[in-house]
Order: structure tokens, then C-alpha cells, then sequence
């Protein structure tokens, strides 16, 4: 395996389309196909996480029938097929029936036989599953008469909407003048209306998403029913690689990965969505690697000019912004301990009390608050029932330290928490354990990525998943080059990426933005054009600063694509507006302020002008990355259409057509031309680079090696790959610029001749000078030549 190329598939961009575009991507040099989830999901899914039957691949996207045919015509294309897999949850949506084992535990219960497939605490509610879907309260919806008893398929049901319930047998005699109440009350489940769902919900979920519920793979039965047509497919040679979505839910994502490695065939390859924050690594996890975030952020370190922080932090603070990243997150993620995961937060303390009933309830409940607010990774790895490594043990004591810190008067009751978290000492002290690990990620993602990057707008193509904005005063090559040396020891199949259906902003909005991010004086003017005219249209500085640098990383833009995103991004910051109760009269004086940007008025003028006269730095940032994605040590993943210069936002504008005609003209014109322009260029790097890693396999894989290569310029980053390939790039693009270039700046290569592939220019191993390797393009794809 050398390369992957991730595809979105759905209704309008299934299997039988796929296969229409397997020649082009073969052509390409990638050696599989990278699927978002096959099994069938919520009809009209355009993502498909929210599976609803396991027992089916999707008929939307073309049946099993359909895979199989693309399997067969990727592998006439010298291509595999690399599939998403989501053990995590299922979908919760109307018509119930649709997720058949949910429909038999609202039928029966929890004597179900698919009771245990689902993550509830039947306890809590009266041993009854709470469904808080209505869109009104329960009397209202009631009162209206909106609630009615019925038949469908033989079988008993209350209706609401295009929902549908069961009603379970002996519960009612079919006459139609029967109070619904009554009959409700008699029920396995209980409605009721979706502002109750603090009070109602009793199952886990994925983050926030009712729709979602959890499903406990943990169960071999469960593992076994939910997996079945996946490892079908991988032992029928269909499926050669798995990609596993949010593992940090899982109940043991250490156990599950074990079971799953210990199912497919050998050389199967396992990556894992997993986040890593700060100088967090990898568990000793039977996977191959992460998903890739844990590269973007490495790449993303050795391109950021630091040198330009005290004025883009002065820029940020004089438009009102917050100083410390740090107090923004503390704030985002109490608040979505205390309005969002709040189902979630009541569990866990019905479990602490169950562990400490002489506890004080109350001041338990301020404790676990601060345990969950305290964590700093989406995961501490802790296994009841197993000794806790010392890294479990460290990161559970942080957590404890900060807490503590927070609220000392609170020290007894934190200490007894943690200690219950690492020694538990019963079935409710493991369920606590467990279950303040599996709310820690939800705390992490809907605290850091979700809310507080949507609050701190310093130089956003920072706030990425998985990403650190403090890079802007501490980014340096050595920081990539020491995360390759570790990829390559320890994952060396581990995914490499820049974007994916989860990115904030795609890899080519990042360039732009750092590319202007090194020009102080052009950010100080579209900072201070934007807090005036904030001031204007009765709008917060620091949300102007957002809309302009959504501008300038993605251009003009469509009014449609302007309002989904910017609406999105109010929302999700929850300060002036939100999802739940949204301020209209606000968001309009916002979009009326981003309307009259985007556009050849003033301030639109002054954007492009930051743009156009960076246009060199943007160049130099957009091949620069891509070519260190693709050669740094790992599996290089393609987000589909990225191999062009892609200005994407957040999903859902992520996930718009990609015109692979255009794509498949282009790359047929560089077989004789030269490239015209920046997305033919991008187009040339990416062929080349994924062409020669299929060539030199030995030279990227698990036997290859990654030595940084140093020149005599901190503009230059550099390395070599299995002392075969060289890869230069550029840094720092306008600092090199307006400081006179080049100039007399050499590198060395290692003795022998040297050829680049993007331009067929032949170099020696002696001093280089980099005006010469760098005069056609900004970076440059080396290949050692073996003469006979």
C-alpha cells in the first residue's frame, strides 16, 4: 500500500461513479480507494456515520453487487479499496423501524434481545429508554391530538410524524377511543420533547447527537453481528484496509482492536481516527496508525513563520480579542459541560454517587464537573480490571492537578474521584471509570474544536483538528522532522493527510491564510479595515476577524456557501447565538458585513489585494505542504479533489462535486506540457510524488528511513527518504522574499546525481545553490540516479 485517495460517497456520488473514476485515480499513482462508510445508512445520508442496518451495504450507493463491481474495476487499475468503518453508534431517526434491533428494544425492552447491543442506563429512568424527539413537550403534543395509535405491518404502533413506535404486546386493546396517555405510560420508552432531553435522554451518544446512539461493539455477539459484512468483504479479498471512526467511544478501544485485528486477514491494514494533543503519541495499539492529524499539525510547523506573531496577537487584541487561547478553552468547555453534554455529566454522577454514597452530593457534582473540564488528551487509557500503565496513571494525575488547582477546596472529593477512576472497586466504580474516559473526548472535541475554535479567530488556519494555534510562536522544522523519525520507527503505515471530510478549512484555505500570515502589514490593514467596519454594522470585532480571513483563505464566494458557513460558525462558537436558540437580528449584521466584503467594494478589494500581493508565498505554502504530505513517512492520503487547489470550508462545503473531467484533462495535458497554472502545478507535484513512491516502494515503506537535510538557510526544509529521494521545500516564503531571496544559499545533496522530478534538472551531490533548484518552482522532488 502507498497511497490512498479518500472518497465521499452517497446518493449522488455512489459505487457504479466511483468505478467511473478508478482509471483516472490509477492513473494518478494512488494504490487504493479510501470509502466513507458502505453500510446502509439513513436514506438521503450524505456522509453515511449514521448506519442503520450492518446486515447490508448501502442500496443508495449501488448494493453489494455495486462494491464488488468497483472492486473488480479498481483492481484492473492496479488499485484496492480501503473502507470506513463506524463501531461507535448507529442511527436513532424516524420511520424507529428502520434500525431493527432499536425497534426491538423499544418493543421490549430491556428484555430485549438486542437490549444489550445499546449503551442505556436503564435505570435511570425507570427502566425505560428515553426518546426526547418530540418537537413540542409531551402535554402539548398530547393536547394537539398529534400522537395517535395505529397498524402498520400487522403490528400495533403510535405515530408521530413520520415517526414510529411500537407498542408493545397487552398494552392495548386496539379500541380506538383509547387514551393515548395511558397507553404510553405503559411503554418500554418514554417521549418526550427535545428541550427535556436534559432530563430524559439515558443513552449514550455520539458527542451531542441524539440521532446517534451508541452501540457497545465491546459485546462479542455485537462485535460479531456489526462487523459481519465487513470482514466478508476483507476475507473475500474485497476490502484490503480498515479505517475506524472515533474509537475513543468505545468502551475498550484497546480490546475492540485487538478482536478486529485478530478477524481480518493478514497484512490488513487498521488506522484509527484518533486526536492527538500536545506531545500525546499513539497507544501500542494493533492498528497501523492514525488517520493523519497528527502529520497536518507537523507539516503545518515546519511552514509557520513565527516571526510574525507579535503582530498578528497585536492585530487579534486590538480587534478585541482574547490574549491566552487558554482561557478560551477553559471557558468553552465548562460551558459545554453545563449546557451540551449534560445527559452525559448526570450519568457519570449517578455513578460517583453509587461509589461515594457518604460523598456530599452536591460538591460531587462541582467535582466531577472540574475532573471533566481538567482533561487535556480525548482519552487517558485507563482498563478496569488491568494494571494501569504509568502513562494512564499521568495523565488521570494531570487531570487531578489541574482540577484541584481550579477548585482546591474541592481536593477530597477530586482525589476520591480519580482514585475511583483508576482502582475502581465495584461494577458502578468501573462504569465510572470507563464512562469518564468516554464523555472526556466529547468534552475535548465540542470544547476545543467546536466551540472555543470557533471563539478565537488569532490565525484560524490554525484552529484545525488535531492542531495547536500556539504553533504560531513556536512552529520549526525540527518539530516535523522529529515526528517523522517516530512515524517511521513505530507507524510507518500510518496516514499522512492535509484535508479530510472533517478539516475546518481544506489544506489550500490554510496556505492562503499563512501565506498572508507572513505579511505583517498586510494583516494589520484588513484587521483594521474589518474592526472598523464591524463597529459599523453593530458587529464584535473579533467576528470580523473571522469573516475576513474566511475572505482571504477562500475568495469570493457564493452568498449560499458564505451563509451555511458563517451561520455554522456563530452557532458553534454558543456566545452570541446558537444551534438551540439562535439571535437572527445578530447573524444578520454579520452576513450583511461579510455580504458587502465579499465583493469588489473596499473591503473586498483590500482582501484580494493581501492575496495578490502574496501570490508568490501562496504558491510556494500550497505545493509545499502537498509535497511533504506526500513523502514524509506513512501512507499518503488525497482528500478527493485536493490534488487541485481546493478552497473548501467546513462540511458540508467540503463535500461538493468534484469534476474529475477536468482533472483527468489536466493530467492528460502534463503528460506534454507544461503546467499553466497553480492547479496544474499542484496537479504535477501530486502524480509525481505518488508515482514515485509506487516506483521506490522500499524507499517509503517500513524499511525506509527519513533524514532531515539541512542546507545553509532557514528557508529551506529538507530530507531524504531511504537515501533514494530528496524532498526541498520552501518556508517562510515572504520573510525569503522581502529579505532579497536566495541569494548565495546552497544545499547539499548526498554524493551521486540527482534528478528533479518535477522539472528533469540534474544536480550533483556538492553545494547546490537553491536559487537554481528552486528557480522553477518553489520545492523540488529528487531522485537518486544509478548509472550504468
Amino acid at each position: 500500500m502507498t497511497a490512498t485517495y479518500r472518497l465521499q460517497l452517497h446518493a449522488g456520488f455512489t459505487f457504479a461513479d466511483a468505478e467511473a473514476v478508478a482509471p483516472y485515480l490509477g492513473d494518478l499513482g494512488v494504490s487504493h480507494l479510501y470509502l466513507s462508510p458502505v453500510l446502509q445508512a439513513v436514506p438521503g445520508s450524505a456522509h453515511g456515520y449514521d448506519v442503520l442496518d450492518h446486515t447490508r451495504v448501502s442500496a443508495e450507493l449501488g448494493g453489494r453487487d455495486g462494491l464488488v463491481s468497483l472492486a473488480e474495476t479498481a483492481r484492473q487499475h492496479g488499485l484496492g479499496l480501503v473502507v470506513d468503518v463506524v463501531p461507535n453508534h448507529m442511527a436513532l431517526v424516524a420511520p424507529e423501524h428502520a434500525n431493527a434491533p432499536l425497534w426491538d428494544v423499544l418493543t421490549h425492552g430491556r428484555a430485549a434481545a438486542h437490549a444489550h447491543w445499546f449503551d442505556v442506563d436503564w435505570d435511570a429512568l425507570d427502566q425505560r429508554l428515553g426518546l426526547p424527539v418530540l418537537w413540542e413537550s409531551l402535554d402539548d403534543v398530547l393536547a394537539k391530538g398529534d400522537l395517535r395509535l395505529g397498524e402498520e405491518n400487522g403490528q400495533q404502533v403510535l405515530r408521530y410524524h413520520d415517526h414510529v413506535f411500537p407498542v408493545a404486546d397487552g398494552t392495548w386493546d386496539g379500541d380506538a377511543r383509547a387514551d393515548v396517555a395511558t397507553v404510553l405510560e405503559r411503554q418500554h420508552y418514554r417521549l418526550a420533547g427535545w428541550r427535556d432531553r436534559d432530563e430524559v435522554l439515558n443513552y449514550r451518544r455520539f458527542f451531542d447527537v441524539d440521532s446517534l446512539i451508541a452501540v457497545r461493539v465491546e459485546e462479542e455477539d455485537v462485535f460479531e453481528a456489526t462487523h459481519a459484512v465487513l470482514l466478508d468483504l476483507n476475507h473475500r479479498g474485497l476490502v484490503e484496509g480498515f479505517r475506524i471512526d472515533h474509537p475513543d467511544g468505545l468502551a475498550d478501544p484497546e480490546g475492540y482492536l485487538r478482536r478486529l485485528r485478530s478477524r481480518v486477514r493478514p497484512g490488513t491494514a487498521i488506522w484509527v481516527e484518533k486526536i492527538l494533543e500536545g506531545d500525546e503519541l499513539l497507544p501500542d495499539w494493533a492498528c497501523d496508525g492514525t488517520t493523519g492529524y497528527d502529520a497536518t499539525k507537523a507539516v503545518t510547523a515546519a511552514l509557520v513563520d513565527r516571526a510574525t506573531a507579535p503582530a498578528l496577537s497585536f492585530a487579534w487584541e486590538a480587534a478585541g480579542g482574547q490574549p491566552f487561547l487558554g482561557d478560551v478553552i477553559d471557558a468553552s468547555k465548562r460551558q459545554v459541560v453545563a449546557d451540551v453534554l449534560v445527559p452525559e455529566r448526570r450519568r457519570l454522577l449517578r455513578r460517583a454517587v453509587e461509589v461515594l454514597p457518604k460523598a456530599d452530593p452536591e460538591r460531587l457534582a462541582e467535582a466531577v464537573d472540574e475532573l471533566l473540564v481538567a482533561c487535556s488528551v480525548y482519552r487517558a487509557y485507563v482498563r478496569p480490571g488491568e494494571e494501569v500503565d504509568e502513562l494512564a496513571r499521568q495523565r488521570m494525575q494531570d487531570a487531578l492537578e489541574t482540577a484541584s488547582a481550579a477548585r482546591p477546596d474541592l481536593k477530597a472529593e477530586l482525589q476520591q474521584l480519580a482514585d475511583t477512576a483508576l482502582r475502581p472497586i465495584d461494577e458502578s466504580g468501573r462504569d465510572f471509570a470507563v464512562r469518564l474516559q468516554q464523555t472526556w473526548g466529547p468534552v475535548m472535541a465540542k470544547g476545543i474544536e467546536d466551540t472555543a475554535f470557533y471563539r478565537w479567530h488569532r490565525l484560524v488556519a490554525l484552529n484545525e483538528v488535531g492542531g495547536d494555534p500556539d504553533l504560531l510562536e513556536i512552529a520549526a522544522p525540527e518539530q516535523m522532522h522529529a515526528w517523522a523519525i517516530h512515524q517511521q520507527q513505530n507507524w510507518p503505515l500510518g496516514m499522512t493527510t492535509l484535508s479530510t471530510h472533517d478539516t475546518k478549512r481544506s489544506e489550500d484555505v490554510r496556505a492562503r491564510l499563512l501565506a498572508v500570515a507572513g505579511d505583517a502589514e498586510s494583516w494589520g490593514r484588513c484587521s483594521d479595515a474589518f474592526s472598523e467596519a464591524a463597529r459599523a454594522h453593530d458587529v464584535d470585532p473579533p467576528t470580523a476577524h473571522l469573516v475576513w480571513q474566511t475572505l482571504a483563505g477562500v475568495g469570493e464566494l457564493d452568498d449560499d456557501r458564505l451563509t451555511s458557513y458563517l451561520t455554522k460558525a456563530m452557532r458553534e462558537s454558543k456566545q452570541r447565538t446558537s444551534w438551540l436558540d439562535s439571535d437572527p437580528e445578530y447573524e444578520a449584521r454579520v452576513l450583511a458585513l461579510a455580504r458587502e466584503a465579499n465583493g469588489p467594494g473596499r473591503l473586498g478589494a483590500l482582501v484580494q489585494t493581501a492575496i495578490d500581493h502574496n501570490a508568490e508565498a501562496v504558491r510556494a505554502l500550497v505545493l509545499g505542504q502537498k509535497l511533504l504530505e506526500l513523502t514524509l513517512p506513512g501512507v499518503p492520503d488525497t482528500y478527493q479533489g485536493t490534488e487541485l487547489v481546493d478552497l473548501s470550508l467546513v462540511d458540508p462545503d467540503n463535500r461538493r462535486p468534484v469534476d474529475y473531467d477536468d482533472r483527468r484533462a489536466r493530467l492528460e495535458r502534463l503528460r506534454d506540457e507544461p503546467p499553466r497554472d497553480l492547479d496544474d502545478e499542484k496537479l504535477l507535484v501530486t502524480h509525481r510524488a505518488l508515482s514515485l513512491r509506487r516506483e521506490l516502494r522500499s524507499c517509503f515503506g517500513d524499511l525506509g528511513d527519513h533524514q532531515p537535510l539541512a542546507g545553509t538557510s532557514r528557508h529551506l526544509v529538507g530530507f531524504i527518504r531511504g537515501g533514494e529521494v530528496a524532498t526541498l521545500v520552501t518556508r517562510a516564503p515572504k520573510r525569503l522574499e522581502v529579505t532579497g531571496g536566495w541569494a548565495d544559499a546552497t544545499v547539499m545533496l548526498p554524493e551521486g546525481l540527482w534528478r528533479d522530478e518535477l522539472t528533469g534538472a540534474l544536480y550533483g551531490g556538492a553545494d547546490n545553490l537553491l536559487s537554481d533548484v528552486f528557480g522553477t518552482y518553489p520545492v523540488a522532488l529528487m531522485q537518486k540516479l544509478h548509472l550504468r
